[in-house]
């Protein structure tokens, strides 16, 4: 039978002295950093400043209370539809309640016009080789183009129509980008 001099509360007392002894013994030559050591304090961030009147803030409140989202969406641009003769209505209306899979997409924001072009011309190209019946393209409202109008939204309504191998688009839902983007539906190779 074993037997100690020392219970187990004894032991673990003594454990504790020990790791006491160790810390003291790590940090004996630490010393208090002097003020001048230490981090500097950081500044307070300036606090925001409203780029906009509660009047001005209280307008727009108004306003989108007053209109429904296709009236407010229709001021920014009207949808874009075409299709070819041989779509008909059912396969439009399936179109454009999203009723095809997405199978790819684009999004244009941000280039020229040439570069949209081009992008867009492979993407679509690409999109035919690979079997995606359904992609998406995102051309933006045209918020940003001032008085010129939405400038990639109505040349890449332009472009689709002359492909052929563009069978069909439409605006999408508001979900997917209301009229910042259409659905295009493409010839199967």
């Amino acid at each position: 039978m074993f037997t100690s001099h020392h219970s187990l509360e004894d032991h673990a007392v003594t454990d504790n002295d020990d790791d006491n002894d160790e810390f003291r013994r790590a940090f004996s030559d630490a010393r208090p950093l002097r003020v001048e050591e230490r981090v500097p304090e950081t500044k307070p961030k300036p606090k925001p400043r409203a780029r906009f009147s509660k009047a001005d803030e209280r307008q727009a409140l108004q306003e989108s209370l007053r209109d429904d989202i296709d009236t407010i969406e229709h001021g920014y641009g009207a949808s874009l539809s075409f299709q070819r003769a041989s779509v008909g209505r059912r396969t439009m209306r399936k179109l454009a309640r999203g009723g095809f899979s997405v199978r790819a997409e684009i999004d244009l924001h941000g280039m020229t016009v040439a570069e949209a072009k081009q992008r867009l011309g492979d993407f679509i190209d690409y999109s035919v080789i690979t079997g995606n019946l359904c992609v998406r393209i995102v051309h933006g409202k045209g918020l940003g183009s001032g008085a010129r109008g939405p400038v990639l939204k109505n040349a890449v309504n332009r472009w689709l129509r002359k492909w052929d191998s563009v069978l069909a688009f439409v605006s999408t839902p508001q979900v997917d980008g209301g009229t910042g983007a259409l659905y295009v539906l493409l010839q199967r190779v």
